[in-house]
Parts: structure tokens; C-alpha cells; sequence
């Protein structure tokens, strides 16, 4: 009965359990202890005689338990008692006489060594049969073979396997029992390998070499895989991450260890699994740069272990790798490069292949693989391989720095003696230069990762030349629209600084990055460039004295002051914003401003000047006498101009008589005529300084008196010039400026003596007809207008510019006078003044000026690069502030130059339209797009667009009709439609629909030439890619070719909201193209085929590409017209054929044979990893199947390895036959 069978299973189990545990006692215990001899352990055979025990039945016994222990249905009794009598036999194998009493069996023997594989439950953590539910997905999975089996049987056989299944769930006592009941069949064996003789028996020896070496190996490498990974591996789902912790790190640094241990212990048995394992280390990394780290180290820590020939193989491996089509993988391969690099270099001498040795050095890990990467697709590659670029410079090895000077180093740096290493000291100089240029491109490039990491220390460590354009460059940067790269750039600029303190060119790029940072929109970075400035500018003032020298970091603040009065006078602006911000935080302290009075007096007295004129307002108490001595010995023009704002800023702690002749003084000066234009501004202002009160009347009455002496002396003076019949003779260009000048400066404060004649006289040096319009007034003039030299003018008419701002009737007066002088002026300092005195007189008389735009805009086409550059920013500035609309053809005219053949200033016309003004008006682009078609190609047939008022010269400046500038019509068509919404998006292309293809659907507008051009244009408008909604083109999840964090739940929720609503935009689109764009289309399609214009091919190729999405819903969309759905399909079939001809003709063994100048070939990824492994087309149509079977390439995998198991894996050269990991 089963009760009774199951009764004497239990018995046979306690007294084979029992047997083995004596014998093991037995035999385990020392013989001092026991006093067990020889001859005692021989008696065992005796007592089994004496009890009737023949050896036979005993083996039979034996393996009888073994047999069902090793059977699958096997219960946990019967493999335990399995597995105990198997160490029972094994035991009796080794007690001496053993062979005389025919113990061994060969067969029995080889059953219990392989007998654990056997009796552990591989199974054991599988979950239970669910009886409630079955998905079809998972019986399709699951192949049967068909039998004929009666109902009966298909019930039985069910019941057996549910029974079966059952059985095979372990609770945790029962696997602790088969544990240890496996430890003690392995200590039995190990025991017995030591005694007894098995060489001669070579089936048995083999069977146990084979059990001990490959197979274990490879089992316990498997095993370890995850806990070096840190993840926790199911057995059937997918590999999960652990949280790194302490114990989980110190288990994975014991499992690294463990590792090298066996491999130091096995050498060549373990080194073709370390292959594989690290090759699966590498595969399947994850994105987190954690676990990245950490992985990178224990390949790093592995590869130590391995002698040169491997290595190199593994580096091999590793090149290969580092193109996979998968971001992660690409990213982890320069994470595993960087730690090989900390490694010792391996010499070629190592390696006996000579085909290995060139993957030995560090050079090939730098060119090959680093380098190459700044190349890559994906931008988290690309700035991960950029910024471990600047790293390597910090590593001790000499050998990786001078790779890295070599990927830069110029021709003076390379010396040949032999003529014949000419041509590679041009290569090399070649490829150094546009590596560097390459290097600079990622500089600006879209991706603000790309260009965070290309801000590297390689012009810190004289990598790159410390020259003015790569400084500039890096200048740039500190007012980039990231916030990241300008705080980047900052922290890089203020590296190079400490670098190279003496260097000028760095002081220079220094300040061009930082200063102009403090009025930055964003806090931080402001507050970043304040905290640089303060270090470097305001801690390094100390007392200056004659027994002291000052110090490198003195020298440096005092250097940089310099500049700020002289090279660099252009930032004084952003200097005195942060002076501001420093007194708002008290940081100018009396002993600050004692330290600073101290230096007025040294040799850079100039720079002390500066700062003590933007801090005087700041602080309480000056010694007003040594100022006061410092204005009457003035060392410089400079100089002397901020002496002049610091007397300004004390002139109401001065008295009365100190302040008339400080008046009297700059009186005197301001006469002679002799001061700069800078000085003559600056005492001006101090004047009024010195008389200002608080009785309004008395200070305008010192004004009148004191500025009105100046304006009449300018007066007289241009009088006795202009209209002196000796002014001729006695002309001087430096005089009449300087009076001009002073005039200007002086009207300013007293407009009420400026009289009618005085203007008629500046107006005189600007225009020709002055002297035909009041002649009673005034003598004939002795100049022409046009005689005069360009500077005269120029400060003409900014003078005359200033007497308008204190008289309205004279801006209206000579408005007309600066717009004529914008048609047809030849000299370009007057054009360019007159530029920005229209757009200042636009920000006091708004609606007078505002008739002008037009004239002003008319200089975006202007033949001088430096008014088109004027004229753009002058008007950014007024549409920012709002003092003028984009009305009539502004926008136009400003987005013309984004093609401007100056790169420069269409660079500079992309930054102000994206970053200044499309935040405050975001439909700006998709609103005027459609009537920059109809501008464009100058079309003014519609009855809406391209209405507005403009001459005949201007049309034709603004143009771009015609087939030569199709390429700038469409680089402008680009630029607006990438930065325009999905939503916008869909209202422009309804909008085309009813205001362009249904008006020639309608006939509405005539399908003339003009209109053709039209037509055909808005239909390869409509076929380009930015035109298709971004939704619909972007994966979920991210950018074509990159992972996202898979525990990420953030990214994974975001993937699965753009997924959805990829999903009902696409129904949303495809409902409006049936409806609204269909109907036009077929329209059209009749009405282009009747007049059989040429427009029909533009019409049939924006189809090609709009169906490229719906190529089975073809005849869905063209229900209405058969002959059309006919065309639309074959034309899609025609096109993917000649795709696929393109990519094979491309193809090649190889991959892509594009090579950079990193002195290496470089292989980057293409989007169909298949056809980098065929040979010939034929192979792509026949034997696709196939490839996978060939184990000889080393890319076969990664083009297949989506459709394996992810715990699996070919490996090249190293793979064992028939090789897998075990199952789980």
C-alpha cells in the first residue's frame, strides 16, 4: 500500500542517513583521537560478512536509493536518502579493500558524482499553477505536439502534470535538507578523489575533471553575474536592480574577489569564462550611472587578472561594443575605458599575435574609442566622452596625456629630418586641425549636455592654444541659454584663470565672461559671477605700501582694473551693476575704502581710480583732500575721468569756495578745447554736480549761465568755420569735433539757450539744402555738406540728435532729414549713427518715429555688415521694450536675417528671435509663417496677404523670388516651423488648407507662373519633417537610439503619457487629413492633370512622404479616387525599393566607412545594425536566418540580440562548444 511504501521510504531514509553520517565521523576524525588503525578500518568488510551483508547487495541497495533520488518525480525524502547513499558508496569506495570486494561500479560511480545537478531543485522558486486563468498569449507561446488521445488520457496525463508540478514547489526545510545532504556527498567525493586511484579509469577521471572545471566554473560564474551586477535575477523575469547598500557592495566586492581567486587558481581553464563573463557584464549594464560605476570597476578589476593576449582580446571585444546601436552600452564602454586607462599600460611585447598588440596601448583606448565617441548620436554619449576627455589629462600615466596632445598638436610642435615623413607631418597637422575644430564645434552645439561637457580643462593644460578666438569661444559660453553651461563655462573661465594668472589674453576672456554674468536673468548665475568678481576683484584690495610687494593674486586684481579702464571700457556698464548689488550687501567698509585711496597714488593708480568712482556713492566718508590733490596733479585721460565721478559723487560734502574753483578749473579746460571727448562729457556732468541744489530754478539758472557760455562759444566757433569765407583755410577735423562734441554735451543742460541759428548750423554739416532754406538768416555757406569728412558728420548729426530730444518740433522737423540719409547716405559711421539716434528718438517720441520703422527696418539689407548688425539689435531692444509692434513687413524684414551672408549677424538674428523675443509673443512664428511665402516670393495676388505699403526699392532688397533662393527661402521656412508648437502646428496646416490650396482649388487665385511657384511651394513646405507634429516623430521614452532608466518611474510614466497621447493625436491628425486635406488634394490633382502643369510632381511627392505613415490605409484615404490610391501606393513601393537599393549599395563587411580625424577609422552607428554584418545582397534576401549560426563575427550578436534570451550570449573565439548558460 502507498502508506506502507511511504512508511519504509522514511526508514530506508533515517538509516542511510544514519550509515553516512557514521561512516563520515569515521573516517573525517583524526586516528589519535579515535586510535582507528588500518586494519580496523579493513574490518568493516568482516562485520558486513559476519552479519550476513554480501557487498553486492549493498551496492544494489545503494543504487537503488541513488536511481530515485536522481529521477524528477523524485520526492524530497527520496533525493535526500539519494544523496546520502551515494556518499555512503562513495565512503565504502574508500575504505581500504574496497577493489578486493568489488565495490566499485563505473556507471554507479558516474551517477553519484553528477547526482547533485540532479537532485537540486532548478525549479524551486517557480510559482504555482494558476487554475483561474489562462492567457492566450501564453499557450501560443507553448508548443505541443498533436497526439490522438483519447479523453481519459489527456485527464490523466493533466492530473500527472499538475502533480508533477506540485511536487517540484520545496518549502525552505526541505531545501536546507538537500543542502546539506549535497555538502556531504561533495566532502565525500573530494575525499575519496584523494585515495582512491581513478587515472586508469578514464571514463570516471574525465567525468570528474569535467564536473570540477568547466561546468562548475561556469555555473558559479552565472551565479555571481547578478550579485556583481547588484541585481536580484528571477528565474524567469526580468533582472531588477538592488539598492546599493553596504552589504550589497561588500557582497559584490567578495564576489569580485572570489572571481580572481579562481582565476589565479585555474589560469587558462577560467580564463574563457571570464570572457564571457565580463562580456555580460558589459551587456547588461544599465543606464544609472551608479551602477555604471561600479560596473566599470569590476571589469576593470577582472581584465587585471588576464595576461596580454586575452586582454587585448577583450579590448577588442570591447571596440566592437562601443558601436552598438544602444545608448546604454555605448555610454558604459567609455565608463570601463576610463577605469582602463588607470591601469598600468601593457606593452606590445606582450601580446605574441601581432594582429592583438595594436589594442594594448593606451593611444588606441584614447583615439579609437574615447575620442571617437565625441562623434556619437546620442548627446548623453557624447558630453559623457567629452568630459572624460578632460579627465584623462588629471591621470598620472604620461602615455595618456601625450595621446591626448596628440589628437591637437599643430605643426610646430612636430619636427621630421627625413623629406620622405613629409606627408605625415601634413596628415598629422590636418587631422590635429580639424580635431580641434571639431573639438570647438561641440561648443555650440543643440544638445546643452554637449555643451556642458565640451567646457573642458584641455586649455588649462595647454592641450588646446591659449589664443583669443578659443578664449572667445569659451567667453560665449558664459551667456548661453542653459543655465548649466553658463554656470559650467563660469567655473572653466575662472579654472584657466588660476592657471595662467599673468596671461593678458586669459585676463581679457576672464572678464568678457564673467562681468557681463552679473545682469544674467537668472539669480544664480548672477549670483555665481558676483561671488568670482569678489573673490578675484574686491578681497585682493589690500593696503598699499612701500615696504610691501604685492603678491600673484595682487597683481592679477590690479591687472584685471586695468583693463577695465582701458581694453575692456565697453563693460564698465556691468561693473557698476555689480557695485550696486556689493553696496546693497555692505561689503565696501571704510577700511575697504582706506585699502583703495591707498593704491591711487601707485603705478596702477588708473584701476584704483576706476573701482573708487563706482564705490564713492557707497560709502560715508572720503579724505576729500587727497582727492582734491589727485584732480590737481591728473596723471591720464582715464584717470582723470574717474576723478571727475568720484569729485561728482563728494561734491556736497565739499564748501562753496572748493567747489568755484573746481568750476572755474574745468571752466578754463572745457575752453581751450584740448580735453578728449570722454573728459569733456565727464566735466560737463561734474559741473552740474557741483551747482546742483535743491532750489530747481537757482541750479537751472547756474546751468544757463556756465553751459550756455559753452554753447555760445561752439556756436561762434562753427559760425567763423562754416560760414567765414577763410573757414576753409583754417578747417581743423579735431577742433570742429571737439566743439560739435561740447555742444551737444552742453544743450543738454540748457536748452533754452540754443538758439535757431545754432541749429541750422549743425544742421548745415548733415544736409546740402540747408542753405536754401532760411537765407536771410544766415551767409552762404563755404562748405558743402558732402565735402566734409564722414567723422564731422557723424558727430553732426549726433549733435543735432541731442538738440531734438529738448525740442519735439524739431524731431518732427528732421525725422525726415536722418530718413533721407538712410537712402541714399554713402558714409557708413553717418548711416549707422543716424540708425541709432531714429531708434533712441523712438523711445521719447514713440508715435512720431513710429512712421519710420520702415525706413529704419530697411537697413537689415543694408551692403554694410556693421549697420545690419546695428540695425538688429538697436530693434530688438525697442520690440523687447514694446515701443514698437510687428506691424506691416518688420517681421519679414527681421527674419531676413536669419540668411544674412554674414554668419555672425544671422546667428545673432536666431538668438534674439528665439531666446529674446519669441517668450514674449510664442505664436510669433505661426502667425506671419503663411504670409512669409507670399512675401517671400514677392505674390501679391491674394486678397489678404502681402498687402502692405512698400517702394519699389524695397521690394526688390527684401525679395527672394526665384529658383536661386530657394535654399534661403526654406532655411527661413525651417527655422520657424522647429520652434512652433503641435498645436500650432495643426491650426497652420488647416490654415494652408483654406487660405492657399483651396484658393487654387477654387480657382481663386490663377495658375499662372507666380501662382505655380506658389503652389509648388506650399506643397514642399507641407513634405518637410518639421512640418509633422513632434508628438508623432519623438519614440516614447526618449530619442531614437537611447534607453531611459527603466526603474526611473518618473521617465517610465512619461513614456507611457506620450505614448497615449501619441496615440490620440495621430487619430486626431489622421481624422483632420481626411477630411479637410483629402478633398483639396483630389481637387487639385483634376485641376493640375487638366492644365498638365509641372506642379503635379510636387503634389504627388508631398503625398509619397504624408503616406509614409499610413501605407495600409492607403485606399482608406483615397476612397473617392481609385486611380489616385493606385498612384500613392506604387509610388510608396517604388520609393522603399529604392531605399533598400541605397542601403545595400552603402553596406559594406565593415560598416560605414566614415573616418574622423582622430587618426583612426571610426565606425559609427547607423540605424540598421542587420546590414553592417552581409557580405552581398544576396545574403540580405536568402540567408538572413543564417548569420545568426555563424559564431566567427564579432557583430553577429548585436544585431540579434533582441531576439535571445537576455541571459545569453556568442562569444567570440572564446565560446565552448555548445555553450549556454544554465537555465534558471
Amino acid at each position: 500500500t502507498a502508506q506502507y511504501r511511504q512508511i519504509s521510504e522514511h526508514v530506508a531514509c533515517c538509516v542511510t542517513t544514519d550509515w553516512s553520517q557514521c561512516l563520515w565521523r569515521l573516517l573525517t576524525t583524526s586516528k589519535s583521537m579515535l586510535n582507528v588503525s588500518h586494519v580496523a578500518l579493513q574490518s568493516v568488510w568482516a562485520i558486513l560478512k559476519e552479519n550476513g551483508t554480501t557487498v553486492k547487495s549493498l551496492v544494489a541497495v545503494l543504487s537503488l536509493f541513488v536511481l530515485a533520488g536522481k529521477s524528477k518525480a523524485a520526492s524530497v525524502q527520496q533525493k535526500v536518502s539519494g544523496l546520502h547513499a551515494a556518499s555512503v558508496y562513495l565512503l565504502l569506495l574508500g575504505i581500504p579493500g574496497s577493489i578486493a570486494n568489488k565495490v566499485f561500479h563505473e556507471v554507479l560511480f558516474d551517477t553519484c558524482s553528477n547526482l547533485t545537478s540532479h537532485c537540486w531543485p532548478q525549479d524551486s522558486g517557480k510559482k504555482r499553477k494558476k487554475h483561474n486563468f489562462k492567457s492566450s498569449q501564453t499557450e501560443g507561446k507553448r508548443f505541443k505536439p498533436q497526439r490522438k488521445d483519447t479523453p481519459e488520457e489527456v485527464e490523466v496525463d493533466e492530473a500527472e502534470e499538475e502533480k508533477e508540478e506540485e511536487e517540484l514547489n520545496f518549502s525552505g526545510q526541505d531545501l536546507m535538507s538537500i543542502r546539506d545532504a549535497v555538502v556531504l556527498l561533495v566532502q565525500s567525493l573530494l575525499r575519496l578523489l584523494h585515495t582512491f586511484p581513478i587515472k586508469d579509469r578514464q571514463q570516471s577521471s574525465s567525468n570528474c575533471a569535467q564536473v570540477t572545471t568547466d561546468s562548475i566554473i561556469m555555473v558559479v560564474f552565472h551565479q555571481l553575474l547578478y550579485v556583481i551586477l547588484m541585481m536580484n535575477k528571477g528565474n524567469r523575469g526580468k533582472p531588477s536592480l538592488l539598492i546599493p547598500s553596504q552589504a550589497i557592495l561588500a557582497t559584490r566586492d567578495h564576489a569580485i574577489h572570489f572571481v580572481c581567486h579562481l582565476v589565479d587558481e585555474m589560469k587558462q581553464l577560467a580564463l574563457p569564462f571570464l570572457q564571457i563573463l565580463l562580456q555580460h557584464i558589459c551587456i547588461q549594464m544599465v543606464e544609472k550611472s551608479e551602477f555604471r560605476s561600479h560596473g566599470a570597476q569590476a571589469v576593470g578589476m577582472l581584465t587585471s587578472q588576464m595576461e596580454g593576449r586575452d586582454y587585448a582580446y577583450f579590448i577588442k571585444w570591447l571596440f566592437n561594443f562601443s558601436r552598438h546601436s544602444k545608448m546604454v552600452r555605448r555610454l558604459f564602454s567609455v565608463d570601463v575605458v576610463m577605469v582602463l586607462l588607470e591601469q598600468p599600460e601593457r606593452r606590445p611585447e606582450e601580446c605574441q599575435d601581432p594582429e592583438l598588440a595594436c589594442f594594448l596601448p593606451h593611444k588606441f583606448l584614447i583615439q579609437s574609442m574615447l575620442f571617437a565617441r565625441q562623434m556619437d548620436e546620442s548627446p548623453s554619449v557624447q558630453g559623457h566622452a567629452l568630459a572624460c576627455l578632460a579627465q584623462c589629462l588629471e591621470l598620472s600615466s604620461l602615455n595618456v596625456t601625450r595621446a591626448i596632445h596628440n589628437l591637437f598638436s599643430d605643426l610646430s610642435s612636430i619636427s621630421f629630418d627625413i623629406d620622405l615623413m613629409k606627408y605625415t607631418q601634413l596628415f598629422v597637422f590636418i587631422a590635429a586641425k580639424e580635431n580641434l575644430a571639431l573639438l570647438l564645434q561641440h561648443l555650440k552645439d543643440s544638445k546643452t549636455n554637449v555643451r556642458k561637457s565640451a567646457l573642458v580643462g584641455l586649455l588649462k593644460h595647454n592641450v588646446i592654444p591659449m589664443s583669443l578666438e578659443n578664449l572667445a569661444r569659451l567667453s560665449e559660453r558664459c551667456r548661453d541659454p542653459a543655465v548649466s553651461v553658463k554656470k559650467k563655462a563660469l567655473q572653466c573661465v575662472g579654472e584657466l584663470l588660476t592657471a595662467k594668472p599673468e596671461c593678458r589674453v586669459m585676463q581679457k576672456a576672464w572678464l568678457q565672461g564673467v562681468v557681463p554674468a552679473v545682469v544674467d536673468s537668472e539669480s544664480s548665475v548672477q549670483d555665481k559671477a558676483l561671488e568670482a568678481l569678489d573673490q578675484v576683484l574686491l578681497s585682493q584690495v589690500k593696503l598699499c605700501s612701500d615696504s610691501c610687494c604685492l603678491d600673484s593674486s595682487q597683481r592679477l586684481t590690479w591687472d584685471l582694473l586695468g583693463l577695465l579702464c582701458h581694453d575692456c571700457h565697453n563693460l564698465s556698464h556691468y561693473f557698476s551693476r555689480a557695485v550696486t548689488m556689493w553696496s546693497k550687501q555692505k561689503k565696501f567698509t571704510p577700511l575697504f575704502i582706506t585699502n583703495l585711496i591707498s593704491h591711487t597714488e601707485a603705478d596702477h593708480a588708473a584701476g584704483a581710480w576706476l573701482l573708487l568712482s563706482k564705490v564713492v556713492s557707497s560709502s560715508i566718508r572720503l579724505p576729500y583732500a587727497k582727492i582734491l590733490n589727485a584732480w590737481d596733479s591728473m596723471i591720464s585721460v582715464t584717470t582723470c575721468c574717474h576723478i571727475l565721478c568720484v569729485m561728482g559723487d563728494i561734491a556736497e560734502h565739499l564748501n562753496k569756495d572748493t567747489k568755484y574753483r573746481i568750476i572755474d578749473d574745468l571752466m578754463s579746460l572745457l575752453k581751450t578745447f584740448t580735453l578728449s571727448l570722454e573728459v569733456i562729457s565727464a566735466a560737463v556732468e561734474t559741473i552740474y554736480q557741483l551747482g546742483r541744489s535743491d532750489d530747481v530754478r537757482q541750479t537751472q539758472a547756474f546751468l544757463n549761465q556756465h553751459c550756455g557760455e559753452m554753447v555760445s562759444l561752439c556756436e561762434a566757433y562753427l559760425t567763423s568755420t562754416i560760414l567765414s569765407e577763410k573757414g576753409p583755410q583754417n578747417f581743423n577735423e579735431q577742433l570742429m569735433v571737439k566743439h560739435l562734441h561740447t555742444l551737444g554735451v552742453a544743450s543738454l543742460y540748457c536748452p533754452a539757450k540754443v538758439s535757431k541759428r545754432t541749429v541750422l548750423l549743425v544742421e548745415s554739416i548733415l544736409t546740402t539744402h540747408s542753405d536754401k532754406l532760411l537765407p536771410a538768416l544766415l551767409p552762404p555757406l563755404q562748405f558743402s555738406a558732402l565735402s566734409l569728412p564722414a567723422r564731422v558728420r557723424a558727430h553732426g548729426v549726433i549733435t543735432l540728435a541731442k538738440l531734438c530730444l529738448q525740442h519735439e518740433d524739431l524731431v518732427q522737423k528732421y525725422l525726415p532729414v536722418f530718413a533721407r540719409e538712410l537712402e541714399v547716405g554713402t558714409q557708413v559711421a553717418v548711416r549707422n549713427n543716424v540708425v541709432v539716434i531714429m531708434c533712441d528718438l523712438c523711445v521719447r517720441y514713440t508715435n512720431i518715429v513710429d512712421h519710420y520703422i520702415p525706413n529704419i527696418s530697411a537697413c537689415l539689407r543694408d551692403s554694410e555688415a556693421v549697420i545690419r548688425e546695428q540695425t538688429l539689435i538697436m530693434l530688438t531692444n525697442l520690440l523687447q521694450e514694446e515701443f514698437v509692434k510687428w506691424k506691416g513687413s518688420l517681421f519679414f524684414r527681421f527674419v531676413v536675417a536669419l540668411v544674412d551672408p554674414d554668419p555672425a549677424i544671422a546667428s545673432l538674428c536666431e538668438y534674439c528671435l528665439l531666446h529674446l523675443l519669441l517668450k514674449k509673443n510664442p505664436e510669433m512664428f505661426s502667425q506671419h509663417f503663411i504670409e512669409c511665402i507670399f512675401h517671400f516670393n514677392s505674390y501679391s495676388k491674394h486678397k489678404s496677404y502681402n498687402k502692405f505699403p512698400q517702394s519699389e526699392r524695397e521690394k526688390v532688397q527684401f525679395s527672394l523670388k526665384g529658383a536661386q533662393h530657394s535654399e534661403k527661402r526654406f532655411l527661413i521656412y525651417r527655422f520657424l516651423l522647429k520652434y512652433i508648437t503641435d498645436a500650432q502646428r495643426i491650426i497652420l496646416t488647416h490654415k494652408i488648407n483654406q487660405t492657399v490650396l483651396a484658393c487654387f482649388a477654387d480657382e481663386e487665385l490663377p495658375l499662372d507662373a507666380d501662382g505655380a511657384e506658389i503652389l509648388s511651394e506650399t506643397f514642399n513646405i507641407l513634405s518637410l519633417k518639421e512640418m509633422k507634429l513632434q508628438v508623432t516623430c519623438t519614440p516614447a521614452g526618449g530619442a531614437a537610439g537611447e534607453e531611459p532608466e527603466e526603474e526611473n518611474m518618473h521617465t517610465m510614466a512619461k513614456a507611457v503619457l506620450q505614448a497615449a497621447q501619441k496615440k490620440v493625436v495621430s487619430q486626431v491628425q489622421k481624422k483632420t487629413f481626411i477630411e479637410n486635406t483629402v478633398p483639396l488634394i483630389i481637387s487639385l490633382k483634376s485641376l493640375l492633370e487638366q492644365k498638365h502643369s509641372p506642379v503635379l510632381r510636387d503634389l504627388m511627392a508631398y503625398l509619397q512622404v504624408t503616406m509614409q505613415d499610413y501605407r495600409n490605409e492607403v485606399k482608406e484615404f483615397f476612397s473617392e479616387d481609385k486611380h489616385l490610391a493606385a498612384e500613392v501606393e506604387f509610388a510608396l513601393k517604388m520609393t522603399e525599393k529604392e531605399a533598400m537599393k541605397e542601403q545595400m549599395h552603402n553596406c559594406t563587411l565593415k560598416g560605414d566607412a566614415k573616418t574622423t580625424t582622430a587618426q583612426v577609422r571610426i565606425h559609427p552607428v547607423v540605424k540598421f545594425p542587420l546590414l553592417n554584418i552581409l557580405v552581398n545582397c544576396q545574403w540580405y534576401y536568402n540567408k538572413v536566418e543564417a548569420i545568426g549560426n555563424d559564431s566567427n563575427s564579432a557583430t553577429k550578436w548585436e544585431a540579434h540580440s533582441a531576439q535571445r534570451s537576455p541571459t545569453f550570449c556568442r562569444v567570440n573565439r572564446y565560446r565552448p562548444p555548445n555553450f549556454t548558460w544554465p537555465s534558471d
